[in-house]
């Protein structure tokens, strides 16, 4: 299946965040959805999001997206939308209560990794994850380093 369009009810990516992966390890994922303005979907299938620096947070036991860049619909005019605007998700209530019960905990996030439209509607995909030091970036290069040799001799090694 095509991840281009989201016609055949397939997922179109519109946008990922690749230090998440890189600066926590990351525990569990969760799908939610985004609660959107028209100029904002627009500006979202035209792939103008950034997710650097953005962060979920729950306040009153809903999901917001904080800091997440939709960059301005041109033909909105002044209609148009605020760029780094509070966006509500939309989680279920037992999983609000579980990620709230992990953040409780200390040095965990909720950290979104990806934007996408999943039968015409806006996710966001979130993780949630426990922030690396300098050093646990450096054991896992060498994890990392130490697998791919692995799997390089594995391939060598002729059944």
């Amino acid at each position: 299946m095509s991840k281009k369009t989201d016609k055949d009810g397939g997922e179109l990516l519109v946008c990922r965040n690749p230090k998440a992966e890189h600066n926590f390890d990351i525990e569990e994922r969760l799908e939610a959805g985004l609660v959107l303005r028209g100029s904002e979907v627009k500006s979202l299938r035209a792939k103008h999001a950034d997710l650097e620096g953005a962060y979920a947070t729950i306040e009153g036991m809903q999901l917001y997206l904080i800091n997440m860049h939709i960059g301005p619909y041109k033909q909105a005019g002044r209609f148009g939308h605020e760029e780094k605007a509070k966006r509500k998700l939309l989680a279920h209530k037992k999983e609000i209560e579980r990620l709230l019960g992990r953040v409780a905990m200390r040095g965990y996030s909720i950290v979104p990794v990806k934007v996408y439209f999943k039968n015409g509607r806006a996710k966001v995909e979130l993780a949630l994850g426990k922030g690396r030091k300098v050093h646990d970036d450096r054991q896992a290069i060498r994890r990392d380093l130490d697998l791919k040799e692995a799997r390089s001799a594995m391939s060598r090694v002729k059944h």
